[in-house]
């Protein structure tokens, strides 16, 4: 959960918003404040020719930090400015920007983009206004979520445990005649064909749907019962991944031992089989004082290639030939047995024991959730899903990524080779993986593992039938982009780490304190507290006044400091109310946008 630490939404001057960045996220939060109407000035560190282009289409003032962040910011007009939004791609420019912002104005709200945990904490603990915000922490959620097909989703408002559930419909007619008083956050139509349920966004009571459509439905536990339907406490349990017993395990650990050994180490093995084969049958056939059997010539040459030494037989009474023969036996053992101990030791103490050890456990994985990229986010994400009880295994195509040791120090085993190679995903069980989240840095290298993925899991991939399978996550930056690919690769899940977290940024940054996100297909749901400000725009505004697509599920009352919920539509918004709103976040932005129309000054 976001606390805004100013204790109040509306005590910064409503002003512009300046943001620091232009690429990546920097680009979604900008795009979005312009569509909600906002003014925005951007400072930037360097110029950059996608500069240009991007400030073409934008046309907002642009401030170059050439000499000093402090000036640039001055310049931006951090004096009038509502908010800084700091999300520069160099973690140490979002950390300067930040202090320098406060500094220069300490009642300003600055929120800042960090993803080391020890210096953000330390910056949130400072007491001034404003948050920093991990995007990896942010997006994570919503990809746990996918793997583990949770569909229930609970939100504390003000104390009252909300359930956002998506509830088959099995019963045609209109939403009222079928849920009640359970307010209806959208509905997944036309359930069949590959591309995935069209979905509808907050549709109104009357809406009608039919059997085979899935509603997802907004209410406190009690109005779901009295309905008459269930809803899941917790969805984090998971069932238990299948232990393969100890013959099975025995088996594998030899096939992974043949198929991670040098193969030099097997030839080796064979020149000294044969060797003792060659000397067993010599020593058999010439040994003279008292004769050898083929028991003691076995014996007699594996003491000589060890080098053991002669206790019991020896050649000093035998010929000439026979006592040439040891010695050549003898530098031919010690020479043989070197090299195979050297191979063991390559296998056991070299970099390649290393790559080898993830593949080993991950041929005991079954049900277990694959993985792919181990950067920031894929950690993250890994984390969560094994604190939800999941086994997880992490392939990277990197041995020398700074993550390894995190990933080492929660026992998860990571398989290193390129996913987009179906030997890869066959040493991470791919096949017998229950979810696959792809989630690396590149857009390209996502779509082409998921192809490869699907191609890995066959018929596990998609059930025409019942719509259900292995769900595979993929990672995309652009929501455009990833909607495309979704609709022409037949990928239900498709998540933008911009996307869902470009919602906090914002919120933060404009005075709604998020309380959680969910996501509906495709669809991003934001949970949020606005406070009403005194001289705002939303004071005396109604329920039914605002956008159909924002649900205020509830609204705590200044004068009483009561609860009232569900606020019927002639309620309106009083002066020092906290409204606890949900929908897509560009509805919500809308919200903050009427409250901050009556008062905003332009720079």
């Amino acid at each position: 959960m976001l606390e805004d630490p100013t204790g109040a939404a509306g005590m910064c001057r409503s002003g512009h918003v300046i943001v620091c960045g232009f690429v990546g996220l920097a680009a979604r939060i900008v795009d979005q404040f312009l569509a909600s109407g906002e003014s925005v000035s951007l400072v930037v560190r360097q110029v950059d020719p996608a500069l240009d282009a991007a400030v073409a289409r934008w046309r907002i003032p642009v401030h170059t930090a050439f000499v000093s962040i402090g000036d640039a910011l001055a310049e931006a007009g951090i004096e009038a400015a509502a908010a800084v939004v700091c999300v520069e791609e160099n973690e140490l420019w979002n950390l300067e920007s930040a202090l320098i912002a406060t500094r220069l104005r300490p009642d300003i709200r600055v929120v800042t983009h960090l993803d080391n945990s020890t210096v953000g904490g330390a910056l949130n603990d400072g007491g001034g206004p404003g948050v920093v915000l991990d995007v990896a922490d942010l997006a994570a959620p919503s990809v746990v979520e996918a793997c583990l097909g949770i569909s229930t989703h609970h939100v504390d408002v003000a104390g009252i445990d909300f359930v956002a559930a998506a509830i088959p419909v099995t019963v045609g007619g209109t939403l009222r005649e079928a849920f009640g008083d359970l307010a209806p956050l959208a509905v997944a139509a036309g359930s069949s064909g590959p591309n995935g349920a069209r979905v509808v966004t907050c549709p109104g009571r009357d809406h009608r749907v039919r059997l085979g459509d899935v509603a997802t439905m907004l209410g406190t536990t009690a109005q779901f019962e009295t309905r008459g339907i269930a809803v899941a406490a917790d969805e984090n349990q998971t069932i238990p991944t299948s232990r393969p017993g100890v013959l099975l395990r025995a088996r594998a650990g030899v096939r992974g031992f043949v198929r991670d050994a040098n193969p030099n180490f097997f030839r080796m093995l064979g020149v000294l089989f044969t060797l003792l084969v060659l000397s067993t049958t010599v020593l058999r056939l010439g040994y003279q004082k008292p004769g050898m059997s083929v028991l003691d010539a076995i014996y007699f040459s594996t003491e000589t290639v060890a080098t053991v030494g002669y206790g019991d037989f020896n050649f000093a009474d035998q010929p000439p030939l026979l006592r040439i023969w040891s010695i050549i036996l003898m530098f031919a053992g010690l020479t043989t047995t070197a090299m195979i101990m050297a191979f063991l030791a390559e296998l056991l103490i070299s970099r390649r024991i290393a790559e080898a050890a993830g593949r080993r456990r991950a041929r005991f994985m079954d049900g277990h959730v694959v993985v792919i990229g181990l950067g920031a986010f894929g950690i993250r994400v890994a984390r969560e899903l094994q604190a939800r009880g999941r086994d997880v295994v992490i392939v990277e195509r990197s041995q020398s990524n700074r993550f390894m040791s995190a990933a080492a120090t929660l026992g998860i085993p990571v398989v290193v080779g390129d996913a987009t190679v179906a030997e890869t995903l066959s040493d991470a069980r791919v096949h017998r993986a229950s979810a696959v989240a792809v989630l690396t840095s590149d857009d390209m290298v996502n779509v082409e593992t998921g192809i490869a993925v699907r191609a890995i899991l066959g018929e596990r991939w998609f059930d025409n039938a019942e719509r259900v399978g292995v769900p595979v996550v993929l990672r995309i930056f652009d929501r455009s982009m990833g909607d495309a690919v979704a609709e022409r690769f037949g990928f239900r899940h498709v998540r933008s780490t911009a996307e869902l977290a470009a919602p906090w940024f914002i919120g933060a940054a404009l005075g709604l304190v998020v309380l959680g996100t969910f996501s509906v297909q495709s669809q991003s749901f934001m949970v949020g507290r606005l406070g009403i400000d005194v001289d705002g725009g939303l004071v005396g505004v109604q329920m039914q006044e605002l956008s159909a697509n924002t649900r205020v599920i509830g609204l705590r009352r200044a004068a009483t400091g009561e609860v009232e919920y569900p606020p019927r539509r002639g309620t309106a918004f009083a002066a020092g109310d906290d409204a606890y709103v949900v929908g897509p976040y560009e509805e919500l932005l809308a919200v903050l946008e009427h409250q901050r129309a009556a008062t905003r000054v332009q720079p």
